[in-house]
């Protein structure tokens, strides 16, 4: 669960990533751009310490896939992935992360190729009633492959996707940073998503073996 908190956010989260993208050595244009909200989804933190959100958004012609995560002190040893430091204006001072560098985001990215663990529903309170927050997008895994599916995956990932790749529990986890929308495939487990206006299944991350 997710508890989302009306909150005065300085700066905000699409101003933080429009001043990052160009800054970012995978995004393919150090020009500035204007990131625009397509939807988001949040992954839970099993001990409720860290925020893990998701952002598609627009930028120019691109639909880049932003993951964050949120944190009350500085991550240690991920200075390189420290996007920008945030006032909220509830929980107060908050280090913003890329998340393919945060190890909490890694856990719970697995945890959703392989066990199928699907978003944290979103709350808000208001009065002293907690309401559930309609989502904006609809997030899916196709779960792990049986043993001769596993088999016959392809012995590399595909090509000429731009990815952030994680090792975690012996796998890679590719991250896909700009999103294709055309109805592209990748190998099982692969998490897809949808949105209002995208009706194809979006990939936004698999898993394969490592070879190593």
């Amino acid at each position: 669960m997710a508890l989302i908190y009306d909150a005065e956010l300085h700066p905000g989260k699409l101003e933080l990533i429009s001043d990052w993208l160009p800054r970012a050595r995978w995004f393919p244009s150090t020009e500035p751009v204007t990131a625009r909200k397509l939807g988001a989804f949040r992954f839970e933190d099993p001990e409720g310490a860290v925020g893990i959100e998701t952002l598609i958004v627009a930028a120019g012609s691109l639909v880049v896939q932003v993951p964050l995560t949120y944190r009350d002190a500085p991550l240690a040893g991920a200075e390189r992935f420290l996007i920008t430091e945030m006032d909220h204006s509830v929980l107060g001072r908050r280090w913003v992360y890329d998340a393919a560098g945060d190890p909490v985001y890694a856990a719970a990215l697995e945890a959703a190729l392989f066990s199928r663990q699907g978003q944290a529903p979103q709350y808000t309170e208001r009065d002293g009633v907690r309401e559930l927050l309609p989502e904006s997008m609809r997030v899916f895994t196709s779960g792990m492959p049986d043993g001769a599916e596993l088999a016959d995956a392809p012995a590399q990932e595909p090509q000429d996707w731009t990815v952030s790749v994680l090792e975690q529990s012996g796998w890679e986890l590719s991250v896909v940073r700009l999103l294709d929308l055309d109805g592209r495939t990748a190998p099982d487990p692969s998490l897809q998503a949808t949105w209002e206006g995208q009706d194809f299944p979006v990939v936004l991350a698999w898993g394969m073996p490592n070879a190593g």
